[in-house]
Formats: structure tokens, C-alpha cells, sequence
């Protein structure tokens, strides 16, 4: 009998195992089958929850992956494009992710110390290594002037280096290391994306002390800070000698703090930060926790510009700012240009 002569409803059809054809089992009455049927569903329920752990598994490894790409492309794309092809460089690794010592492992290596001289004397500040070969930003009041500029790395090797831009109206400098290869790069962030609460690394090199680490958060945004316009070389980012003396002057919410402005002025916007800066950490780096630079500080205000009588009234009050990435790499093009010396 063919399958399309066989009475509907005499015998339920079962899938034969071994042959690949379809047979009838014996009638119900001596059929094995009926028993073994409560036990398979049992089966069947554990093998979707199995395959789904699995599944759940791949996708969380997937996933990862893919969050961390995405932050790299993401990371990349800001540095690159947006400074005018800035090399990006190592940031935090994902185990020390969002801690000060992550941040400070990972970018301290491209922070460096820059020692000035000028007929006014000698300065030290700070600056950002961003490309292999040696470009190193940094503020125009720290080189403004020098005659000779020797740069310094974490690791004690010394150069010599030379300006190759300078925009005194966004107190920002470019210099290049002469004979430098290979070294590591800081990655270039997005200050626009900053808020206020972050919470943010300052490294510098304040009072000659190289490789400084402090940390705090971002105070306010957009502020409105003076600096001089200095393209006489006063040497002003000079660690102080005494109340008052040799501090960056800045102005400020109308008023002027460690010194005299002059009368050659120009007004930024500012990130503030309570992190502890002090004369030095000039053209340092303010960094996200993500190992991104956000700022190249700028201005600090000291007790002893206030009338302070002795040297243990100077030092951070907690009243720091930096100049926005942002501002910095939109400038880049004109300081590679090279206007400087």
C-alpha cells in the first residue's frame, strides 16, 4: 500500500531510524514508542538552554571586541583627523582603565620637560610629544625668545630642539627634536566632549620636578583667561624664588594674578581644574581618564600673588587652566607652517 492509499487516521506515521524510509510501527497496544514519548521533550528543553549559553558567551566576547575597535576607530579619527594627521598613541590599557595609574603609566612617556634659555634667563615648562620624530607642543610663553631650548624625556634622554611655530594669540608653540625617532606619541582627545565633574590627570614637570603626576576634576568650561602676548622672552614660567617672583602672569574675572598682564594681551577659553598645577607644568597635558589629552595647561593661580609674605604661602590653590585640544589642533596647520625660528 502506497502512502496516498493508506486509510487517513489508520496508523501515525514515525520517522524510521537507520533505513530513511518511513514505517509503520506496530499497533498502539504493543508499541514501545507511547512510553518513551514524556522523556523527550526533556531533552529537547536542554539543548536550547545549552546552545543559548553558548551563544551568550561568543557574544559577549564578540561584543567586547567589538566595543573595543570601535573605541580605537573612534579614538583614531579624532586624533587624526582632527589634528592634521597627529599620530595617535598608546592609551590606557583595559585592566587599568579609569585609574590614575593607568593614566599616568600609559602617557607619562610623552610628556616632557623643557628647559628655555633667553636673554631674560632661563625657564622650564612642559610639553606633549605628538608625533615619532620629535614634534613636541607646548606653550608659547615657555619658549617665546629662547635662544637655546634643550627638551628632556621620562626616560633622562636629552635634545636639542628647535621652534618650528609659535601663535601668541592662542599662546601655542610647536618645537621638533633634533635627531628624535621612534618615540611614543600622546593620543589627541575631544575637549568638546568634556564636562564639567570629569575627572582629569595633570602631568608636568612643576619646579623642574619631571614627570609629576596630580589629579582632579574639571572645575568649569569656557573661561575666559588673559595671558601676555610675550615675544620678548621674558622667561616667566621660571619656578618662583619668592613671593611673586618669575610666576606666569594671567588674568582672570577682571583681575590680574601673579603679576602684571602687561599691555599686550590675548583671551582664550579655558578648561579649569582643581588638579594641582604650579610654575612648570606650562605646556603639560590635561588628561581623561581614558588616556586622552584634553588640554594643554596653561595659567595657574598662586597664594602668593595675593600679598603672601613668606615662600610658604606660594603653590597651587586649586585654580588651574588649560587651553582645549580642540583649540590646539585646529592650529596645528598654522604652526607647522612655521612662523617661529
Amino acid at each position: 500500500m502506497t502512502e496516498s492509499q493508506r486509510p487517513s487516521g489508520e496508523y501515525p506515521m514515525y520517522p524510521s531510524y537507520g533505513n530513511g524510509d518511513a514505517s509503520y510501527p506496530p499497533p498502539p497496544s504493543c508499541s514501545p514508542a507511547p512510553p518513551a514519548e514524556p522523556a523527550a521533550p526533556r531533552r529537547r528543553a536542554k539543548r536550547p538552554v545549552a546552545l543559548l549559553a553558548a551563544v551568550a558567551i561568543v557574544a559577549a566576547a564578540v561584543g567586547g571586541g567589538t566595543a573595543t575597535a570601535i573605541g580605537q576607530l573612534t579614538r583614531n579619527d579624532a586624533s587624526g583627523t582632527g589634528a592634521g594627521g597627529v599620530v595617535p598613541g598608546t592609551t590606557v590599557s583595559q585592566s587599568s582603565k579609569g585609574t590614575v595609574t593607568g593614566v599616568a603609566k600609559a602617557v607619562s612617556p610623552m610628556i616632557v620637560e623643557i628647559n628655555a634659555t633667553s636673554n631674560a634667563g632661563k625657564s622650564t615648562g612642559s610639553g606633549v610629544v605628538i608625533t615619532s620624530d620629535g614634534e613636541v607642543v607646548t606653550n608659547n610663553h615657555v619658549i617665546s625668545g629662547a635662544s637655546s631650548i634643550k627638551v628632556t624625556l621620562s626616560t633622562g634622554r636629552s635634545y636639542t630642539a628647535h621652534v618650528v611655530g609659535t601663535d601668541p594669540d592662542k599662546d601655542l608653540a610647536l618645537i621638533k627634536l633634533q635627531g628624535a625617532s621612534g618615540l611614543k606619541t600622546a593620543t589627541l582627545g575631544d575637549s568638546s566632549a568634556v564636562a564639567v565633574g570629569d575627572q582629569v590627570v595633570a602631568i608636568g614637570s612643576p619646579e623642574g620636578l619631571t614627570g609629576t603626576v596630580t589629579s582632579g576634576i574639571v572645575s568649569a568650561l569656557d573661561r575666559d583667561v588673559t595671558v601676555a602676548k610675550d615675544d620678548g622672552g621674558s622667561g616667566q614660567d621660571q619656578s618662583w624664588s619668592g613671593p611673586g617672583g618669575g610666576q606666569w602672569p594671567f588674568e582672570f574675572g577682571g583681575r590680574q594674578f601673579n603679576g602684571d598682564t602687561g599691555d599686550s594681551t590675548t583671551t582664550y577659553k579655558a578648561i579649569q581644574t582643581d588638579a594641582s598645577l604650579n610654575p612648570g607644568n606650562s605646556g603639560g597635558a590635561l588628561i581623561n581618564m581614558n588616556g586622552e589629552i584634553i588640554g594643554i595647561n596653561s595659567a595657574m593661580y598662586s597664594a602668593s600673588s595675593a600679598g603672601g609674605s613668606s615662600s610658604s604661602a606660594a603653590g597651587s590653590v586649586g585654580l588651574g587652566f588649560a587651553i582645549p585640544v580642540n583649540t590646539l589642533k585646529a592650529d596645528l596647520a598654522t604652526l607647522r607652517a612655521g612662523n617661529g625660528s
